[in-house]
């Protein structure tokens, strides 16, 4: 099982970005991919996840409205569109993937992942 994190890189505020996170080596379909991020000497923290067949998207309160997870069956590759960024955005971006499928509460919790990418970098800055 792989999950590849790409797409970080540096904008400034109130730009854009697309994060890609792509699976392969899954048995099956049913797994649910989530996103998290972490700040320098901070905790890794939910961004957005979405369930395994793309029915249910969950986000922060701090990117609700700016972020926007998506999936493409076809290419086994999630997306985080990011909008109207903010330098507090910063951080390490990390996708992960829930094989149970997961939950509105448990896909918000970084413990319940089995898998993780290896994070891109997204800096926001003048």
């Amino acid at each position: 099982v792989q999950l590849q994190a790409s797409g970080g890189g540096l904008v400034r505020p109130g730009g854009s970005l697309r994060l890609s996170c792509a699976a392969s080596g899954f048995e099956s379909d049913y797994y649910a991919i989530g996103w998290f991020r972490q700040a320098p000497g901070k905790e890794r923290e939910f961004v957005s996840a979405i369930s395994y067949a793309g029915s249910y998207t969950y986000y922060a309160d701090s990117v609700k409205g700016r972020f926007t997870i998506s999936k493409d069956d076809a290419k086994n590759t999630v997306y985080l569109q990011m909008n109207l960024l903010k330098p507090e955005d910063t951080a390490v971006y990390y996708c992960g993937a829930d094989i149970l499928g997961g939950s509105g509460y448990t896909l918000k919790e970084a413990r319940n992942y089995d898998y993780w990418g290896q994070g891109t970098l997204v800096t926001v800055s003048s």
